[in-house]
C-alpha cells in the first residue's frame, strides 16, 4: 500500500514554492492504472478500507457506541462478527472526530478539511459541518469511486452548505490539483489522515512535505502514524524513544507533535479494548511554518519595500 502522490524537497528552502515531482512518480502512477484493472477482492487497497468501515459498522451496533456512522453499513462486509470490546481503530476514530469538531467550531477562520483517506471515509456526510466549509478528499481513485456509488445509493448526502470535493491519490502533483480545486494556503486549515496507504518512512515524510508547504501557520494536522515505522527507525520500542523519534521527524518539517496513548483514552472513555495489538500512533500536531503560500506574499512584499526605497534613495540624490 503506496502514498502515490510524492514529491521533491529539493527546493523546500529557498523558496519552498517550487515543487517538484519525484522522478518514482511515472512508476507509482502505472501502479495505479494496474490496480484499476484488479478484481475488488484482490484489491489491497479495497479489501483495507472495506475492513475499516465493517470496524465502524460493529462499533455502532456497541450498546453505548463512541460514534454513530449510519452509512457503514454500506460499506462494510458482510455478515461481520461484533466484538462486545472496541477495537483500537474505533477508539482512535473517536479521538479525530472529537478533536476534528472542536477545532473547525472552535478556531476562527477554518473553513477547509482536508481528510486523507482510504476512500471509504464517511466523515463528509455524518459530521455537521459549519456553513461554508470546504472539504477535500485525497485518497484512491479507485476505491473513492466504488465507495461513493454505495454512499449514494444509501442516500449519503454532503451537508447543504458546504463544498465536497475528491483529489486522486494518484495525482501528478496532489499539491497544484488540490490549489486547483478551491484550497488556500493563506487561510487556516484541519488535516486529518487516516487509513491512507503508506508503506515507508518516505512516503510519510512526503505526507508532511505537503501538508507543511499547504498548510497555514497555526493548521492543524490529526492523524496516525503506523507504528512499524517507528519501530524501523529506533533501536528501543519504549514509549519515550518513540515520542523523541517522533517529535524530530514532526519537527524537522515543521511540526510541534503529541502523540495519543489510546488505552488511556479508552479507559476515560469507559471502555474495554479488543486483545489485538494497534498498528498506528496517533497524533496531533500544529503547524509551526508559513506555507508556501504565506512564504510568496511576505517574499513580494519584502520586494516592494525594497524596490520603494530604493525609488526614494535614487529621488534625494
Amino acid at each position: 500500500m503506496s502514498f502515490t502522490g510524492s514529491f521533491s524537497r529539493a527546493n523546500v528552502l529557498a523558496p519552498r514554492t517550487a515543487v517538484l515531482r519525484s522522478p518514482s512518480l511515472q512508476t507509482n502512477i502505472r501502479i495505479g492504472v494496474l490496480r484499476a484493472h484488479l478484481c475488488e477482492d484482490d484489491d489491497p487497497l479495497f479489501l483495507s478500507a472495506k475492513e475499516a468501515a465493517s470496524l465502524r459498522f460493529m462499533e455502532c451496533h456497541q450498546p453505548e457506541p463512541l460514534f454513530v456512522d449510519e452509512y457503514a453499513g454500506c460499506l462494510a462486509a458482510p455478515n461481520p462478527q461484533i466484538n462486545p470490546n472496541s477495537h483500537h481503530y474505533c477508539v482512535a476514530t473517536k479521538f479525530l472526530d472529537d478533536n476534528l469538531i472542536q477545532k473547525v467550531n472552535h478556531i476562527n477562520g477554518v473553513k477547509q478539511v482536508v481528510l486523507l483517506t482510504d476512500g471509504m471515509d464517511t466523515r463528509p456526510y455524518r459530521i455537521r459541518w459549519p456553513m461554508s466549509t470546504i472539504i477535500f478528499d485525497i485518497s484512491p481513485d479507485n476505491v473513492f469511486k466504488r465507495a461513493a456509488q454505495d454512499l449514494q445509493g444509501s442516500g449519503a448526502k454532503i451537508p447543504r452548505g458546504n463544498f465536497f470535493c475528491h483529489v486522486p491519490l494518484e495525482s501528478p502533483n496532489i499539491q497544484l490539483e488540490i490549489c486547483r480545486r478551491g484550497f488556500r494556503g493563506d487561510q487556516p486549515s484541519i488535516w486529518v489522515m487516516q487509513g491512507l496507504p503508506i508503506k515507508t518512512l518516505v512516503d510519510f515524510e512526503d505526507v508532511l512535505f505537503i501538508v507543511s508547504s499547504l498548510a497555514m501557520k497555526g493548521s492543524y494536522f490529526l492523524g496516525e502514524l503506523p507504528s512499524w515505522l517507528a519501530e524501523t527507525e529506533i533501536t528501543s520500542r519504549s514509549s519515550t524513544s518513540t515520542m523523541k523519534w517522533m517529535d524530530k521527524l514532526f519537527m524537522g518539517n515543521g511540526f510541534r507533535v503529541e502523540t495519543i496513548v489510546l488505552e488511556e483514552l479508552a479507559r476515560r472513555l469507559g471502555k474495554e479494548l479488543t486483545s489485538e495489538p494497534y498498528k498506528n500512533i496517533p497524533f496531533v500536531a500544529e503547524q509551526l511554518r508559513f506555507s508556501d503560500h504565506e512564504m510568496d506574499t511576505w517574499r513580494k512584499e519584502f520586494e516592494r519595500i525594497e524596490n520603494e526605497g530604493d525609488e526614494e534613495g535614487f529621488e534625494e540624490l
